[in-house]
């Protein structure tokens, strides 16, 4: 069948629109016919025309999505692209999950259009490939990829925080996609106009977090201050000193006298916190405002590891392919043995470890395809050795372990500056913490474990924030 024996059906309540579209797919050699309403549309695909649909989400007598689920019951061939000026993530979602074929945003480019309608008119026989690339092309634009049980849940929590201002606290494994979510949750919600501002809790010296979020004494603002009107997002706020959490817990309370220099008002910002550390535990060892706690944990939000959704990993695999060709990577796809292979690896990484797997692939394989051979190989080579023929991994072992994979983590492989302080740190506040706990307190006996001289134990218990618990028999 060629072009010009193919019609395309148009739907948008916007005049202009339909004019632009009729024209451009003319021009291309396909028939068209359009309308303002679905239910002409309705009665069209009823009648057997068409052989692609381009259709608005809002008309004036019936919103499509409560349209296509008919249509697809009548037409299953049949696709179908849905645009909409609502182009947010859970319009995007909705569209996937009523068949529609491609999902394009308005304002559009009109290339993107005719393209997307290039493909659904040329799509595969076999109905579930068409299926798999339409959901790939559609993914690689989303912030969040999946339509498992799980993710479902996620974007029905979204969904619900989206319209609010409350307080959120984002929970999850490294790299399940903690600040894609706060991200959506700004962009989506009342405050998209505003700036969106992340600090990464883990990876700015301890000594320098509150000048980072509250500014300093010569004037210089903090993260707070140029969030305000928009939305700071506190990335690992698990590893942020008690200092810093008393002062933020005022500022959430209001007690605290920050104020924008510029509007001489107190910042107005939605707080939006991640964290992959159990935080109810920290409280527990002194390490973490269980008051604070209460404040940041209005709107909980739980992401699932990859492993608890492996159906999604067939569809977040493909995106990835076409995310890396689009910044210059070679193309290639992906076969059905590879993909059950990749679904059967447990992703301790998640899914950023499973997008760093297929940049690299596509950057070190000269072949088109990819097979579970190559997949074999490569999880073989990420394989960690948990335990060998001389008893468990040493502490010099899973310490290589942990950075190998912080350092696989960072997008360009380049953690930032301060790295080594950053490390000490981490290995220093636990072995004095537990030492402490060990003498129930007495820093006399801990000092002498320690091999420290007390007045040293002392500086690094208040530079490193250490809760002291004393008196415990």
């Amino acid at each position: 069948m060629n072009a010009a024996s193919k019609k395309i059906l148009i739907a948008d309540d916007d005049a202009s629109i339909r004019l632009v579209l009729s024209q451009a797919f003319t021009r291309l050699g396909y028939q068209v016919r359009a309308t303002g309403n679905a239910a002409t549309l309705l009665k069209w695909v009823s009648e057997g025309e068409g052989d692609l649909v381009v259709t608005d989400v809002v008309m004036p007598d019936e919103n499509v999505f409560d349209v296509l689920p008919r249509i697809r019951k009548e037409r299953p061939k049949l696709p179908i692209i849905v645009m909409s000026a609502q182009n947010n993530l859970i319009t995007a979602v909705n569209a996937a999950e009523v068949g529609a074929f491609d999902y394009i945003p308005k304002p559009f480019d009109l290339d993107d259009m005719t393209a997307a309608a290039r493909r659904a008119l040329s799509r595969p026989a076999d109905p579930e490939a068409a299926r798999a690339q339409a959901r790939a092309v559609r993914d690689d634009r989303l912030p969040l990829i999946g339509r498992s049980g799980p993710m479902q849940e996620v974007y029905r929590t979204i969904a619900r925080l989206v319209g609010a201002d409350l307080t959120v606290l984002i929970t999850g494994e490294s790299g399940t996609g903690k600040e894609l979510v706060a991200r959506a949750l700004h962009d989506m919600g009342r405050r998209r106009d505003g700036k969106f501002v992340t600090i990464n809790l883990a990876a700015v010296p301890r000594e320098r977090v509150e000048a980072e979020l509250f500014g300093k004494e010569d004037g210089e603002v903090g993260k707070l201050v140029d969030a305000d009107g928009g939305t700071l997002f506190l990335d690992e706020i698990g590893d942020m000193p008690l200092d810093a959490q008393t002062r933020l817990l005022r500022v959430i309370d209001g007690s605290e006298p920050a104020l924008n220099p510029k509007t001489g008002r107190r910042p107005n910002v939605r707080i939006i916190a991640a964290t992959n550390r159990d935080l109810r535990g920290l409280i527990r060892e002194g390490l973490f405002r269980e008051d604070l706690f209460f404040r940041l944990n209005v709107a909980p939000l739980r992401l699932p590891p990859l492993r608890d959704r492996p159906d999604d990993i067939p569809d977040l695999a493909r995106a990835f392919l076409l995310r890396a060709n689009r910044e210059g990577l070679p193309s290639k796809t992906i076969d059905a043995a590879a993909l059950d292979r990749l679904k059967q690896h447990a992703w301790p990484g998640n899914v950023r470890e499973l997008e760093n797997l297929v940049r690299r692939i596509c950057a070190l394989y000269g072949e088109d395809l990819i097979t579970a051979r190559i997949i074999e190989r490569e999880l073989a080579d990420q394989q960690p050795v948990v335990q060998g023929d001389e008893g468990p991994a040493t502490l010099a072992q899973l310490v290589e372990r942990k950075l190998s994979s912080y350092f696989a983590d960072q997008p360009d492989g380049l953690p930032p500056a301060g790295l080594y302080d950053r490390v000490l740190e981490e290995v220093e506040r636990p072995l004095i913490q537990l030492t402490l706990s060990a003498t129930r307190g007495n820093q006399v006996r801990a000092a002498e474990i320690l091999g420290l001289n007390r007045n040293t134990l002392r500086k690094k218990i208040s530079d490193l924030g250490v809760e002291m618990q004393r008196g415990r028999r």
